[in-house]
């Protein structure tokens, strides 16, 4: 929910948000030996989730 402030998504019920964010097609690939996840483009809830793991990302790490 922190990744996700500013929102709609942020009112979102637990079930509705893992229904929403698990269901979006992905497909996992291997470049310069790292894997990533690219999510299909047109699916209506792409760049909710891209926004939220670039928020996540810009968190400082703990510790």
């Amino acid at each position: 929910m922190l990744a996700l402030t500013g929102t709609p998504a942020r009112l979102w019920e637990p079930k509705r948000l893992r229904t929403r964010l698990f269901s979006t097609a992905a497909r996992l690939t291997r470049h310069a030996r790292r894997l990533r996840l690219r999510y299909d483009q047109q699916h209506p809830w792409t760049s909710l989730i891209t926004a939220a793991l670039h928020r996540l990302a810009a968190y400082p790490a703990p510790g």
